[in-house]
C-alpha cells in the first residue's frame, strides 16, 4: 500500500521495554497496563456477533464484545490470516489466549501520516515489557502498597494491518511465552477476560435494586451459572460495577434533590439549603433544613447526633441526618445532609454550614460513628463541643472484628459488657480491661487496641460528666434510635426517599402532638405520698416523669448514711440493702441545696438519681430544688419565656424554706450539742440554754398567725386585758365588740375573695402575656433565619 506511515509506541516500561523503539512523535493510543492494576477497573459486556466482525474490541469503552462462533473456536492465528476490522483481529486474539490461558492488551499503533487512521496495531501478552521503574514517577512519591511484579518479558504477540481493501491481515505472530500458563479454571482471573455479560449485568441490577450487597449477589450468580468459572469476573468486578450504577444514579438522583430544595425554598422563604461548591455541579454535598428543625434546635440543641448509618451498606444511601431529643424522649430532626464527597474538607464545610443555619450555637455534645475523618472536622468545627462516638455501632464493629473470639468463647460478650457498661468508675474500667485482653489473649488484636486507645470517647464511664440527654447508660433509648428507621430501608432511591422523608416528618410531628396531648390532659398515678412526686407530675412531661418516679421509688430500697461532716458539705454514702460494699458517694451542700454523685446521673440525663434522691429524704428535702429541674425535660419547654408560676407557688415556697431552716437548724444544733456535751459545765449552759430557747420557740408560736386589726394584735394580752376592764361587766360593749370582730371578719372575706378573683383575672392575662411573647419569639427567629439566608445568597453573589 502506498500510504506513508508513522510508527507509534504505545507499551509501558519505557524505552526498549516493549522491544519497539518509538519515534519523538511516539504517544500512547492505549494505556495498557498490569491486571493488577486494572483490578477496580470497570468492566464491559460481552456479545455475540457475526464471524470476523464486532462493532468494538475488549479493554475498549463500553461497547459489544467480538466472540469467533464454530471452526474458529479452536483456531490458531497464523501469519496471512484475514479479518473484517481491527476489532475483529482483536477479539479472536483475546478468544484464543482464554482458550490457552494467557491474558492480552494492546501494545503499539501505526497511524497513517495522510488522515491519523490507525493502520497496524499489536496485541500482546499481558506479562509483555517489564515494570516501569523511572525514578521521575516514584521519586516524590511514598509507595505505601507495592504492586506485585506482573511484567516478565514474555514475547508473545500478534501484529495486525489494513489492507488497501480495509480488512486487515495478520503481519506477525509469536506462539511462546516465557511463563507457565494459566488452567482453565483460573481464566476468569485474568484481566482481559473479566467480563460481565448482559444478562449478568441485568441480574446484578435486579439484585441490587433488591438491597442485596456484591457478597450475596456474587454467591447467587455462581449457584445460577455452575460456578465461579462459569460466571466469568470476579467479585471485585461485580462490586465496581455496582459502583458505578450508583455513581450514574446518584448523578441523577442529585438534580431531583436541588429541584426539590429549589421549590421547598420557593413555597417557604424561611426553609434553608446549601450545596457545596457550584450549584450546577452534578456531584456536589448538600445541607437543608427546614423552619421546625431550627426552631427545634432552639429548645433542644443541647446534644446532637450526626446519624451516618445511611451511609454504609447497610443502606447505600449517602443522607446523614442531624438529630437531637424532645421533651419527651423522642428523636427529633436538626436537618439533613446528601453526601458524596466524603472528605474531611466536605465534613467541615457540611458543619460549618448546619452551625451558620443553626444561628451559631454550638451544642454542648455531639454523638457520631467512630470515623477518624468526621472526628478530625468535629475538632475543627466545634472546638468547646464534647465529641462522643456512638457505642452501639462499636458494639456492632466488635462482633465482626472479633467474631472469631465470639465463636470460640460463648462467656466473652456478657464480659465485655460488663467492662464497659456496668463499671464504675474509671480505676474499675481500666481493671476490667486489662483482665479482659488477658484472659482472652487480646492484647495485640489491633482493632481492639485502637478502640482502647479512643476509650474517653466512647466507653460510658468517660462521659458521664456531659450531659447527652440519655436515661440510661447501660441500655440503648428509644432516643437514640435513627430518625427515619423504618421509612428508609437498603432499597430506597432518592427518588423514594422524598416522599418517605416527609412522610416520616409527619410521623414524628404526630407522636410529638399525642405525647403533648397526653401530659396536658391525663393526670400520672402517684405511687408515693411525697411532695416530690406530685411537685415533678405538675413540672415533667408524661415519659420524664415516669422515669423519674422510677427512681423515686428506688430509694425505698437504698440506706444514706452519713460518712463525713465539714461544716459546709455532708458527705454520705448510699447503697442498697444488703449491698454494702457497692456504695455511691453522694455530697450535699445543705445552705445550697445541691448535691453530687458519683453515678453523675444528673450531669448525663438530666434526671436525679436515686442516690441523691434517698439522701434528700433523709434530710427532709421535700420537693425538687428548682435548679434541678431543667426547662428541656418539661412540658413548657418549648416556650419561649420560663415560667415561674409554680415555682413561686406558696405551698412549694413554704415546703423548701421549710426544709432549709429545718437543715440549717439541726445543722447548727448537732455542732452545739457536740461542743456542749464535753464537759458538765458547759453541759448545764446549753441546757439551760436550750429551756430557755424553748420558752421563746413556745411564745412566738402562740403569737404567730395573728391578725393585726387597726394596728392592734388580735388575742394580744396587753390589749385583752384594756378591753376586758373597760368592759367589765358591761354585756352592752361585749356584745358590740362581738358585732365588730364579725363585721371585720366578714369584710376580710369579701377583701379575700376579691383579691382571689383578681388573681384569677391576672393569671389569664399572664397566660395571654406568654401566648403573645412566644409568638414575638417565633417571629425574631424567622426574620433571623431571614438575615441569615439573605447574606448567604449574598456572599453566593459576591
Amino acid at each position: 500500500m502506498d500510504n506513508e506511515v508513522i510508527e507509534f509506541d504505545t507499551g509501558l516500561g519505557g524505552g526498549g521495554n516493549s522491544g519497539r523503539d518509538g519515534g519523538d512523535d511516539a504517544f500512547d493510543i492505549e494505556h495498557p497496563v498490569d491486571d493488577d492494576d486494572m483490578a477496580d477497573s470497570p468492566l464491559p459486556s460481552t456479545a455475540t456477533s457475526g464471524i470476523f466482525d464486532a462493532s468494538a474490541y475488549c479493554n475498549g469503552g463500553g461497547g459489544e464484545i467480538y466472540l469467533p462462533e464454530g471452526d474458529l473456536l479452536d483456531l490458531e492465528p497464523y501469519e496471512g490470516m484475514e479479518f473484517e476490522s481491527e476489532e475483529a483481529a482483536k477479539a479472536f486474539y483475546n478468544s484464543y489466549a482464554r482458550r490457552v490461558g494467557f491474558s492480552t492488551r494492546v501494545s503499539s499503533s501505526r497511524r497513517s501520516r495522510r488522515d491519523g487512521a490507525i493502520i497496524q496495531r499489536q496485541f500482546v501478552c499481558a506479562k509483555e515489557g517489564f515494570r516501569n521503574l523511572n525514578e521521575k514517577r516514584t521519586k516524590d512519591r511514598e509507595i505505601k502498597r507495592p504492586r506485585t511484579i506482573t511484567r516478565v518479558g514474555c514475547k508473545a504477540s500478534l501484529s495486525v494491518k489494513m489492507q488497501d481493501s480495509g480488512k486487515w491481515i495478520v503481519s506477525g505472530f509469536v506462539r511462546g511465552h516465557n511463563h507457565e500458563l494459566v488452567p482453565p479454571d483460573q481464566v476468569h482471573c485474568l484481566r482481559s477476560h473479566r467480563q460481565i455479560s448482559g444478562p449478568a449485568k441485568t441480574l446484578i441490577d435486579t439484585l441490587q435494586a433488591a438491597g442485596m450487597g456484591p457478597r450475596r449477589i456474587m454467591s447467587a450468580l455462581i449457584k445460577e451459572y455452575g460456578g465461579i468459572s462459569k460466571v466469568g469476573f470476579t467479585e471485585v468486578d461485580c462490586r465496581n460495577y455496582m459502583r458505578n450504577n450508583r455513581q450514574k444514579s446518584l448523578e441523577g438522583d442529585i438534580q431531583l434533590l436541588l429541584d426539590y430544595l429549589r421549590q421547598m425554598n420557593a413555597d417557604n422563604p424561611n426553609f434553608f439549603y446549601a450545596v457545596q461548591g457550584d450549584e450546577d455541579q452534578c456531584m456536589s454535598n448538600v445541607f437543608w433544613a427546614d423552619p421546625r428543625a431550627m426552631i427545634n434546635y432552639t429548645y433542644f440543641g443541647d446534644t446532637v447526633t450526626f446519624d451516618t448509618t445511611y451511609r454504609s451498606n447497610r443502606y447505600r444511601l449517602p443522607f446523614a441526618p442531624f438529630t437531637g431529643v424532645n421533651h419527651h424522649g423522642q428523636p427529633v430532626l436538626f436537618g439533613c445532609a446528601f453526601l458524596i464527597n466524603e472528605s474531611e474538607t466536605s465534613f467541615v464545610w457540611l458543619f460549618n454550614t448546619w452551625l451558620m443555619a443553626m444561628s451559631g450555637r454550638a451544642p454542648v455534645s455531639i454523638t457520631t460513628d467512630h470515623d477518624s475523618i468526621i472526628r478530625s472536622a468535629v475538632t475543627q468545627v466545634f472546638p468547646q463541643t464534647r465529641h462522643r462516638f456512638c457505642k452501639w455501632h462499636i458494639f456492632k464493629k466488635c462482633q465482626e472484628k472479633l467474631s472469631h473470639v465470639f465463636l470460640r468463647h460463648p462467656t466473652f460478650e456478657a464480659d465485655f459488657h460488663k467492662c464497659v457498661n456496668l463499671t464504675d468508675s474509671i480505676e474499675d474500667f481500666e481493671s476490667h480491661w486489662l483482665s479482659l485482653v488477658d484472659r482472652y489473649e487480646l492484647r495485640e488484636h489491633e482493632w481492639l487496641q485502637a478502640m482502647y486507645l479512643d476509650r474517653r470517647q466512647w466507653v460510658p464511664v468517660y462521659l458521664r460528666d456531659t450531659f447527652f440527654a440519655e436515661m440510661s447508660i447501660t441500655q440503648r433509648s428509644d432516643s437514640m434510635n435513627s430518625y427515619f428507621d423504618g421509612y428508609v430501608n437498603a432499597s430506597t432511591n432518592l427518588n423514594q426517599f422524598f416522599k418517605l422523608y416527609e412522610k416520616a416528618l409527619e410521623s414524628r410531628n404526630e407522636k410529638e402532638v399525642k405525647a403533648d396531648y397526653d401530659t396536658m390532659n391525663t393526670s400520672p398515678v402517684l405511687k408515693t405520698p411525697s411532695p416530690m412526686e406530685k411537685q415533678a407530675s405538675e413540672f415533667y412531661t408524661r415519659k420524664l416523669f415516669t422515669r423519674f418516679q422510677d427512681e423515686l421509688v428506688g430509694t425505698l430500697t437504698f440506706m444514706a448514711s452519713k460518712a463525713d461532716d465539714d461544716g459546709g458539705t455532708i458527705a454520705y454514702e448510699v447503697a442498697k440493702f444488703g449491698e454494702d460494699h457497692k456504695a455511691y458517694h453522694v455530697k450535699f451542700i445543705v445552705l445550697e441545696m445541691k448535691a453530687t454523685c458519683t453515678c453523675q446521673m444528673f450531669e448525663f440525663s438530666g434526671l436525679l438519681c436515686r442516690h441523691i434522691l434517698a439522701v434528700f429524704r433523709v434530710t427532709n428535702v421535700l420537693t425538687l430544688p428548682s435548679h434541678y429541674i431543667l426547662k428541656r425535660w418539661t412540658r413548657n419547654a418549648k416556650s419561649s419565656v420560663i415560667l415561674e408560676e409554680r415555682t413561686s407557688d406558696v405551698y412549694t415556697s413554704y415546703l423548701e424554706s421549710h426544709t432549709v431552716r429545718y437543715n440549717t437548724l439541726r445543722h447548727e444544733a448537732f455542732k452545739f450539742v457536740e461542743e456542749s456535751a464535753k464537759s458538765f459545765e458547759t453541759y448545764d449552759i446549753a441546757m439551760a440554754a436550750l429551756q430557755e430557747a424553748a420558752k421563746r420557740v413556745v411564745l412566738a408560736t402562740k403569737n404567730e398567725g395573728r391578725i393585726a386589726i387597726n394596728g392592734r394584735i388580735k388575742g394580744d394580752s396587753s390589749t385583752d386585758g384594756t378591753r376586758a376592764k373597760n368592759t367589765s361587766g358591761d354585756h352592752l360593749g361585749i356584745s358590740s365588740q362581738h358585732l365588730y370582730e364579725d363585721e371585720m371578719d366578714k369584710k376580710i372575706r369579701e377583701l379575700t375573695n376579691e383579691l382571689e378573683f383578681a388573681n384569677r383575672k391576672c393569671e389569664v392575662y399572664r397566660a395571654n402575656l406568654l401566648s403573645t411573647l412566644k409568638d414575638i419569639e417565633d417571629h425574631k427567629l424567622q426574620l433571623s433565619i431571614k438575615v441569615q439566608n439573605i447574606k448567604i445568597s449574598m456572599k453566593d453573589g459576591f
